[in-house]
């Protein structure tokens, strides 16, 4: 790896949000603790009812960088990254799932990487599960009604293909289970839009980046581990109509402009159509393990 042209400063933020994540969480502040970089952690709960409290607040106990914000209830995903920036004071924010464990040095990675973009917006990492299978969403096209349409809805019809010739991959949209963001970035573009309660947040905050000029892209030598969808598995069909209502709100923002507006029956049904079909099957697989239990 070559020398970066300069090496950001002054400490990162790590920001992460959590609901019923105890299986996964420690093991994610643990790997978090340990870079030098960190000088902030801020944890925000969105009502979790597990054993997720008792352990954060043992924690935050011994670790003075650990701040634990507990919301009554849960205002979604993007809503609770910008409480957690707005709690915290350094120059970088990294907002971290609670289900993603970084190596070590992964933060000095990032942000070295950083220091070679003239205006870093968000810098990924090349996220895989614990059988090393990379994630499709660590690097990802703009959504368009044609691309879904190509991919018949797919969750993979977006993803750009891993570029193991460049370090630094440029792309037009990361993953926000891991992104590294300037502070400076993050507040120029009006952080994380709110009106996304789960998923689709991602692909609409790097596009806004993307748009003011700011440079969005992946760490392709940086693996992380990410086991993706720990707080999301017990309710699945809670999780897609937010995922399909994110779909909506982002095409409607980007893609309903002059004439295409008038594809909008289209577009809900289309997405009416792909709710049932992924959401039905696995809130009944979902309610006879309920059942056996």
């Amino acid at each position: 790896m070559s020398a970066p042209a300069s090496t950001p400063s002054g400490g990162v933020a790590a920001v992460v949000v959590s609901y019923n994540s105890a299986t996964t969480l420690e093991a994610c502040l643990d790997a978090l603790r340990v870079q030098p970089e960190l000088v902030e952690l801020r944890v925000i709960d969105n009502g979790s009812s597990d054993a997720s409290l008792d352990r954060l607040a043992a924690l935050a106990a011994r670790e003075p960088r650990l701040r634990l914000l507990r919301l009554p209830g849960n205002p979604g995903f993007a809503a609770a990254c910008n409480l957690g920036a707005v709690a915290s004071r350094a120059p970088w924010l990294l907002f971290v799932n609670p289900d993603v464990e970084l190596p070590p040095g992964a933060l000095a990675g990032l942000l070295a990487h950083a220091g070679r973009l003239p205006r870093p917006g968000a810098i990924g990492a090349d996220l895989h599960d614990a059988e090393g299978r990379r994630d499709p969403a660590a690097r990802r096209r703009d959504l368009s009604l044609r691309r879904l349409l190509a991919g018949l809805g797919r969750r993979d019809a977006l993803a750009l293909p891993f570029d193991g010739g460049q370090a630094l991959q440029p792309v037009e949209a990361a993953s926000g289970a891991l992104l590294l963001v300037p502070r400076s970035a993050f507040e120029a573009v009006g952080g994380w839009d709110a009106g996304y309660r789960l998923h689709v947040e991602d692909l609409d905050f790097c596009r806004r980046l993307r748009a003011a000029g700011y440079a969005v892209a992946v760490a392709n030598d940086l693996p992380v581990l990410h086991h993706r969808g720990v707080s999301s598995r017990s309710r699945p069909f809670f999780v897609e109509w937010h995922k399909h209502r994110g779909l909506w709100r982002y095409w409607w923002r980007f893609g309903a402009r002059g004439a295409a507006r008038l594809a909008a029956p289209l577009v809900l049904g289309l997405l009416a159509l792909r709710l049932v079909a992924l959401a039905w099957p696995r809130a009944v697989v979902q309610a006879a393990k309920t059942r056996v239990v």
